[in-house]
């Protein structure tokens, strides 16, 4: 059994230790040339007028973690329709089970004001 992995691990090995050797040689042959303009931080090429950093509202994260929430879960849906007559009642009870999960999370993402943009 464990031969049969012996492949991956040479890949896997060989793919690392090319990374590796790459940035090796990038850094010791390749050109340095700093000047002030390049050691300044890249603020979409123009010069920043106070911080440059800002802080972020929350909602952006809220919003961001319930589309992959909810986008992940509905890919739960294919391999449900590609085996539902395997399934028969059984599994169309489930899925209806983990539709109404769903539901009951989106209400009240949805009554929290999740939603709503200002």
């Amino acid at each position: 059994m464990p031969n049969d992995y012996l492949p991956i691990a040479v890949l896997v090995t060989l793919a690392g230790l090319l990374a590796i050797l790459i940035t090796i040689i990038g850094t010791v042959f390749g050109p340095r040339r700093p000047t002030q303009r390049k050691l300044e931080p890249y603020e979409s090429g123009m010069r920043t007028l106070g911080p440059s950093v800002r802080r972020m509202p929350v909602r952006f994260y809220l919003i961001a973690v319930l589309f992959i929430l909810f986008d992940i879960e509905v890919v739960f849906f294919l391999p449900w329709a590609v085996t539902f007559q395997q399934l028969g009642m059984y599994g169309f009870a489930q899925m209806l089970v983990f539709i109404g999960i769903l539901l009951v999370g989106y209400v009240w993402a949805w009554k929290k004001g999740a939603f709503e943009w200002e």
